[in-house]
C-alpha cells in the first residue's frame, strides 16, 4: 500500500478523535461554561449537522481545485475549527469552533475515499479505502479513551489542542506523501450530480442510512444499558467503548478484504449478522461477559460494511464520483442522528434501556433487504444490456470508429 495512505490515514485519526471524544468531556465543559449537560451535547449535534451538510457543500465548492490542494485546505480547516474549541472563551464560540471543524470531515473522507481508490490497482480499492477508515476505527481505540483521560486530567482544552496538532502532522503527511493529483478532466458539478440519478448509487446511500444507524441505535445509549441492566460500574464504560473500536478496526479491515473479492456476499454476511446480534442484545446485555462480547461484534459487523457501501458508491458513481463519495459520508451522520432519536423515542416510550437494540435490529435487516434489492437489480441491468447487444446486428467497422 502506498504511504500516501497512512498521511490520509493520520488526518482521518485526527478527525474521527475530535467527533467522538467530545462525548467523554460533556460534564467538564458543561461546569467550565455554566450550561447543562443536555445543552452541552448540542456540541454533538452541532458537528453530526455539520458533517451533513458540509460534505456536499464543501465538495462542490472544491470541484475546481486539484483533490491534493483541497485535502490540505480541510486539514487547516480542521485545525483552525480545533485550534477555536481549545480557546473559545465563551459556550457558543466553542459550538462554532465544532462546526467549523465537521465541515472538513465528510469531504475529506469523500475525497479520501477517491484518492485512495486512485492510489492503487482496481482490485485493491476497497482494501485501499479501509486503510484510510482504520486511521478513524483507531481513533476510538486510542484517540478518545487517550483525549478523555487528558481532558479529565489536565483540562479539555489542551485535548482539543492536541487534536489541532494531530491536524498538522496530518496535513503535513498530506503535503508530504500524497502526489498531485490532477482533478478529473471535463468533470463538472452536473456530472458530479448527475451520479444522484444512478439507483445503485441510491441505494447504497440508504444501505449506509439503515446499517450504520443499526449500530448506532445501540451504541449511543451503551453507557446507561451497561450500568443498568449488565451491572458494570460507570468506570468501565471507556473499556467497553474500546472494545467496541477493537471490533471497529477488525471489522473495517476484514471487511476492505472481502470486499475486493466479493462485494456483495460480503454485505450480506455482515449485514445479516448484524440484524441478528442486535436482536440478540436484548438478551446478552443482561449478563457482563455476553454483553461485552455482543458490543465487540456489533462494532465489527457494523464497520465491515463501510468499505464495500463506500467502494459501491465510488464504482456506480464512476467518472465523477468525489460528490457521491462525500455524501455517502453524510448518510452515516444522518443513520448516526436518526438512529439515536428513534432509540430515544423507544426507551422514552417506557421499553427500556435495551429496546434500541430492536430499533438496531430492524434498521440493519432493512439495509439487508435493499442490498437484495439492488444486487436483484443489478442482474436485471446487465441481463437486459446483453439481451439488447446480442440482439443487435453486426455493423461494419467504419460505423463503429466514430461512436
Amino acid at each position: 500500500m502506498p504511504l500516501a495512505l497512512l498521511a490520509l490515514a493520520i488526518g482521518a485519526f485526527g478527525i474521527g478523535t475530535t467527533e467522538f471524544v467530545i462525548m467523554g468531556l460533556l460534564p467538564e465543559v458543561a461546569n467550565d461554561y455554566g450550561v447543562s449537560i443536555p445543552t452541552a451535547g448540542f456540541l454533538v449535534t452541532g458537528y453530526a449537522l455539520g458533517v451533513m451538510f458540509g460534505a456536499p457543500l464543501m465538495t462542490v465548492l472544491g470541484t475546481k481545485v486539484p483533490r491534493k490542494r483541497m485535502l490540505m485546505l480541510l486539514m487547516g480547516l480542521f485545525i483552525a475549527g480545533n485550534l477555536l474549541s481549545a480557546l473559545a472563551p465563551a459556550f457558543a464560540v466553542m459550538l462554532v469552533g465544532r462546526v467549523v471543524a465537521s465541515l472538513a470531515h465528510g469531504a475529506f473522507f469523500g475525497i479520501g475515499s477517491v484518492v485512495a481508490a486512485d492510489l492503487v490497482a482496481p482490485h485493491k480499492r476497497a482494501g485501499a479505502i479501509a486503510m484510510m477508515f482504520t486511521g478513524l476505527t483507531v481513533a476510538n481505540v486510542v484517540g478518545v479513551p487517550l483525549g478523555t483521560l487528558v481532558g479529565q486530567s489536565v483540562g479539555w482544552r489542551v485535548t482539543f489542542a492536541v487534536v489541532a496538532a494531530l491536524g498538522v502532522v496530518g496535513l503535513a503527511g498530506v503535503a508530504k506523501l500524497v502526489p498531485d493529483l490532477p482533478k478529473a478532466e471535463g468533470v463538472r458539478l452536473r456530472h458530479e450530480l448527475a451520479a444522484f440519478k444512478n439507483v445503485q448509487v441510491l441505494l447504497a446511500m440508504a444501505m449506509t442510512v439503515l446499517g450504520f444507524g443499526g449500530v448506532f441505535a445501540a451504541i449511543t445509549y451503551i453507557a446507561p444499558m451497561m450500568t443498568h441492566v449488565a451491572g458494570f460500574a460507570d468506570g468501565s464504560v471507556t473499556w467497553l467503548l474500546v472494545l467496541f473500536g477493537l471490533g471497529m478496526v477488525g471489522g473495517n479491515l476484514v471487511g476492505g478484504k472481502f470486499a475486493d473479492r466479493a462485494l456483495m456476499p460480503m454485505l450480506y454476511v455482515s449485514l445479516g449478522a448484524l440484524a441478528v446480534v442486535l436482536a440478540l442484545f436484548t438478551l446478552t446485555a443482561h449478563d457482563k461477559l455476553a454483553s461485552a462480547v455482543t458490543v465487540f461484534l456489533i462494532g465489527a459487523l457494523g464497520f465491515a460494511t463501510v468499505p464495500p457501501l463506500q467502494k459501491r458508491v465510488l464504482d456506480h458513481a464512476h467518472g465523477a464520483p468525489t460528490l457521491a463519495s462525500a455524501v455517502n459520508i453524510g448518510a452515516f451522520n444522518l443513520g448516526n442522528a436518526l438512529a439515536a432519536w428513534l432509540g430515544g423515542v423507544v426507551i422514552a416510550a417506557g421499553f427500556g434501556y435495551t429496546a434500541p437494540n430492536w430499533v438496531g435490529a430492524v434498521l440493519a435487516a432493512a439495509a439487508l433487504v435493499l442490498a437484495f434489492l439492488s444486487a436483484a437489480l443489478e442482474r436485471r441491468e446487465t441481463a437486459a444490456s446483453r439481451t439488447v447487444a446480442g440482439s443487435l446486428p453486426v455493423e461494419r467497422p467504419t460505423t463503429t470508429v466514430h461512436h
